[in-house]
């Protein structure tokens, strides 16, 4: 596993790991993350924080834009909640790349339960080195 690949970084990545986000496929200008909502997650109004849900597009984002190999971070990012998700939910977040130019680059996220769309992410990225 290379250095400056997307596997390494999300090795080294003990924030996701720890809340349990595995990494399930990586391919160029792609990545599939999955997390289920634990009990830890979840707010005052019973349902699944919005933080956890963007850390989880956000990871997959991360995938991603590093799937290429030179270290590249988030220039900034936007998501829109379409559903609530729920303590037990298996969420799975896809990650495309819809164009790179220069350093620059836009990645969308889709992050579902089972076939239903429960967030919308958009993340613009920059290359670093």
């Amino acid at each position: 596993m290379p250095a400056g690949s997307a596997e390494a970084m999300f090795e080294a990545d003990a924030a996701s790991r720890g809340l349990g986000i595995e990494l399930v496929e990586v391919t160029k200008g792609q990545a599939v993350l999955r997390m289920r909502i634990t009990e830890a997650m979840v707010n005052g109004h019973a349902i699944g924080h919005g933080g956890f849900v963007f850390l989880l597009a956000d990871t997959a984002f991360a995938c991603a834009c590093n799937s290429h190999g030179p270290t590249t971070v988030a220039a900034g990012a936007d998501i829109t909640f379409v559903r609530p998700v729920y303590e037990g939910d298996l969420l799975v977040a896809r990650a495309t790349e819809r164009t790179r130019y220069g350093r620059s680059g836009i990645y969308d996220v889709t992050v579902c339960r089972g076939d239903e769309v429960v967030a919308e992410f958009r993340g613009r990225s920059r290359t670093i080195e």
